[in-house]
């Protein structure tokens, strides 16, 4: 789905994103654990640069042998890291530069020192949100980093190395009379909005399905292929409040400056949320893998990485295979 959206070049106070950051099953077409918000100029605040350029400098890591070695052949012996990413979204996630071609953002970032770590290069393809599922599965890619969250049902064809924690947050318009969003019966009644498919739809249907049970008034759920259009709901007052993941949604509060945060949970709903790399269940990839979040861990390159797109706080002291995802849904 096409998220982008050109906005002026505007300063945006850092500090905003990284308050509000501390705060599925098989996704459908055109959706995304990590719907995109629109691009925005290079922003400086706090002594933090946000930098939108193609030319990124990014940080990098040393090559760790004993790692590199647990590479499956099939891979180490072509020396490239094949990883997919969804482009149309903005920083600080996954999103086109400046140039509208290169890929930049803290997924990327962080898949290429992993493939440092690994001994390989990343081959970066920029392909739909339902594609990165299919070409894992299919062997296609080795790995996808773009915002995935763990879920027990993604379990059953997928590994996962984790590398963040997954919030998300509620947005208003800047003129709404909602000041918190925090449980379910805040969001009776209301018209909200939410992408199709995501982690994020279940939980709030299964907040519209416990206040309907308590006899609570039921949401009215619009859903919006851009998000562009759920910027314009908002403003236009079509819709109230819109549920998506914190770190763009924060982001584009900064920098938009029309609209506001008024309630985070975590990703995972019961569970603690947790992002991840997604390799294809028992390849021999995500071991190494793991090692590797975790050498960066340790090294200090991975809080470097977060920090340069504001987001320290989603940081985890330690990556790991397969845990506790969100629940499956009942069939």
């Amino acid at each position: 789905m096409s998220f982008i959206s050109r906005l002026a070049p505007a300063a945006i106070a850092l500090p905003l994103l990284l308050a509000a950051a501390c705060g599925t099953a098989e996704p459908s077409a055109g959706t995304t654990d990590s719907a995109a918000v629109p691009s925005a100029a290079p922003s400086t605040a706090g002594g933090v640069r946000i930098n939108t350029s193609p030319e990124q400098n990014r940080i990098r890591a040393d090559k760790v042998d004993a790692i590199a070695a647990k590479v499956p052949e099939a891979i180490r012996s072509k020396g490239e890291l094949i990883v997919g990413f969804n482009g149309e979204g903005a920083p600080p996630l996954v999103s086109l530069a400046d140039d509208d071609t290169t890929l930049i953002g803290v997924e990327t970032d962080i898949a290429h020192l992993i493939a440092d770590v690994l001994g390989l290069k990343v081959r970066e393809e920029n392909t739909s949100w339902e594609n990165l599922f299919l070409a894992v599965k299919s062997g296609k890619y080795h790995a996808v980093l773009n915002n995935v969250t763990v879920t027990e049902e993604r379990k059953d064809i997928y590994d996962f190395a984790t590398y963040r924690v997954d919030q998300l947050a509620w947005q208003v318009g800047a003129s709404s009379p909602i000041t918190k969003i925090e449980k379910p019966a805040d969001i009776a009644g209301l018209n909200v909005s939410v992408g199709s498919g995501t982690n994020q739809e279940k939980i709030l249907l299964e907040w519209d399905a416990q206040n309907q049970k308590a006899g609570l008034k039921a949401a009215q759920i619009q859903y919006y292929q851009k998000y562009g259009d759920v910027l314009l709901a908002l403003k236009s007052g079509r819709i109230q409040a819109y549920l998506g993941p914190n770190p763009p949604i924060a982001y584009q509060v900064a920098v938009g400056g029309d609209s506001r945060i008024v309630g985070t949970l975590s990703g995972g709903g019961s569970v603690e949320g947790l992002i991840a790399v997604m390799t294809l269940k028992g390849n021999g990839l995500v071991q190494p893998v793991n090692e590797a979040i975790n050498t960066l861990i340790e090294n200090g390159r991975y809080l470097e990485v977060l920090k340069r797109w504001g987001l320290e706080n989603e940081a985890l002291p330690k990556s790991l295979i397969n845990p506790p995802g969100l629940p499956r849904q009942p069939k």
